[in-house]
């Protein structure tokens, strides 16, 4: 009987699909089949505390703590030795019915990727309301109050107008929220966070973290954080774990590591990546315009379902876009960045004008815009829900090349190896590979190879770096602006770190609630704010 909540014992892990006559027991024995992922770690949380799992992407924290509910399909995953116990019983022996009991009541998860894991049938009070019956018997109907109230405390805007919301209709951010009101519904005894503040600005960060804790206080709940945001870690948790290529290369107090590393790798990490604010080129030719855009979501209610009201995610903004410069938008999640990133692409209906190269798109067709596209590309937020998961990496990189004809199929391999090259992916192996045997920030780098691989004029990045480590995310910007000044690309980067916007952008816009709250050159509205919404972004950015 062990005296810790949860404890790691030589824990091993491989990945790769084994033939089903093996089955999982037998899996140690599959050999060449299978790539190990977690190489005998060893670590325990105690009741109460806070324990932080670091490192970069693909480093095996994520597989290390989905095993602890054992939620990935164990056609893929072979737990290959080691045991992990949770209050003394070992998960790993577990059947079926045991492992339900626990999920949900006794332990509750935080997933990196809410779309994934939101039912996109159902609405949000239904999968709320779900969880409420299964594990503490309250109904639908007596259950809303509870789960009104839960969404507010988790900041989601609205929340009464949008419990009949479906996921596709939250922005990213705010499905992440509706996942962390879903997981600490319950009051578990263990909380697993896996990057649960990575798609949310720095305001609603912060609210999260405060709740994160003021509930682990409450209810005596032990969490276990994974994340790659050190900053998060030295504010939340008392000891930390370090991973490198599935081991756990250092650990100890939080203080202890981040004040006295010893591990080169460590220092890495907590390395100041700080970048000069790029200045903006006035005399430089429009690459896009927006003027006066509007994006209304219409809210129906009642049988016949009439429009009652809208949700105004983008009301009358307007800025200017030039070619081989970036243009920031920040704000909070739902302030309507994504929505106005996409309504600039024509993949959302919009009110106003929209301009490309001085050509009015806003009345064009799709066979009109066809041609188009290729110029103008995005980077999704959620980079899971943008990749075909029956397609292979050659295929989802590739695919824009034979849509555009822009090369023949003998040479699309050769192209889309070195655009995975650029992103950090190199290694003929990640070809044929699918995008479920990729960590969250691979995934992320896949989509950002896809589409660098066009060339297009126009990049509209939303959120591309939110699932990257802090090391992998100043690489891709270092990218990303190399590629600027070679290929006189124009940039919307849409993110709410202002770290990353300030190393990036020469121009910025400020966002609440649809509107523009502030607009200038990025130095000059971070060094002198002039709203108190700007200043408050800062000073939780910054502090």
């Amino acid at each position: 009987m062990t005296g810790h909540l949860v404890e790691y014992r030589s824990f091993r892990a491989a990945f790769g699909r084994v033939p089903a006559e093996k089955g999982r027991k037998d899996a140690g024995n599959a050999g060449a089949a299978l790539q190990e992922v977690v190489r005998g770690i060893d670590f325990y949380i105690d009741e109460h505390e806070t324990f932080a799992l670091v490192g970069e992407s693909g480093s095996g924290k994520t597989v290390s703590a989905q095993a602890l509910m054992r939620l990935i399909n164990e056609d893929w995953i072979h737990y290959s030795g080691g045991e992990i116990l949770f209050q003394g019983r070992n998960i790993l022996a577990m059947e079926e019915k045991e492992l339900r009991e626990l999920r949900g009541r006794d332990m509750g998860m935080i997933f990196q990727e809410p779309m994934t894991s939101l039912n996109p049938l159902h609405t949000i009070e239904k999968q709320l309301a779900e969880s409420l019956f299964l594990h503490q018997g309250i109904s639908r109907q007596k259950g809303r109050p509870l789960i009104t109230d839960w969404l507010r405390r988790v900041g989601l805007r609205d929340a009464e107008k949008r419990l009949g919301a479906y996921p596709h209709e939250l922005s990213g951010g705010e499905r992440q929220r509706v996942m962390i009101a879903l997981a600490l519904l319950n009051k578990p005894r263990l909380l697993i966070a896996d990057e649960p503040t990575t798609a949310l600005d720095v305001t609603i960060q912060d609210q999260i973290l405060t709740l994160i804790q003021e509930l682990q206080n409450e209810l005596g709940m032990a969490v276990l954080f994974i994340t790659h945001n050190l900053e998060v870690v030295r504010r939340v948790a008392g000891r930390v774990a370090v991973m490198r290529d599935g081991s756990i290369i250092e650990s100890g107090s939080v203080e202890s590591v981040f004040d006295a590393p010893k591990e080169e790798y460590t220092r890495l990490l907590l390395g100041d990546r700080r970048e000069s604010v790029p200045r903006s080129d006035p005399s430089a030719p429009v690459a896009a315009e927006a003027r006066d855009v509007k994006v209304y979501f219409p809210i129906k209610k009642g049988f016949l379902r009439r429009v009652k009201d809208y949700v105004r995610a983008v009301d009358g903004v307007s800025f200017t876009l030039r070619r081989g410069q970036s243009l920031g938008i920040a704000g909070e999640s739902g302030s309507g960045k994504t929505t106005l990133g996409k309504a600039l692409l024509m993949l959302e209906k919009s009110g106003g004008s929209i301009a490309i190269g001085g050509r009015e798109i806003g009345g064009l067709d799709e066979n009109s815009l066809r041609p188009l596209r290729r110029k103008m590309q995005i980077i999704f937020q959620d980079p899971y829900g943008s990749l075909n998961p029956r397609m292979t990496i050659e295929n989802i990189v590739g695919e824009g090349l034979l849509i555009h004809r822009l090369c023949e199929k003998e040479e699309r391999r050769e192209r889309v190896r070195k655009a995975l090259e650029e992103v950090g992916m190199g290694g003929e192996s990640f070809l044929d590979r699918y995008p479920n045997e990729f960590s969250g920030g691979q995934r992320q780098r896949i989509a950002l190879a896809r589409s660098l691989i066009l060339e297009p004029e126009i990049l509209v990045l939303d959120e591309p770096t939110s699932s990257l480590d802090r090391t992998i995310q100043f690489q891709v910007v270092k990218l990303l602006r190399e590629l600027q000044e070679t290929r006189n690309l124009s940039y919307v980067f849409i993110s709410h770190d202002l770290r990353l916007v300030r190393s990036l952008c020469a121009d910025i816009i400020i966002m609440k609630a649809g509107r523009i709250v502030e607009a200038g050159p990025t130095a000059e509205i971070l060094e002198n704010p002039k709203e108190d919404y700007t200043r408050e972004l800062l000073r939780t950015a910054f502090s």
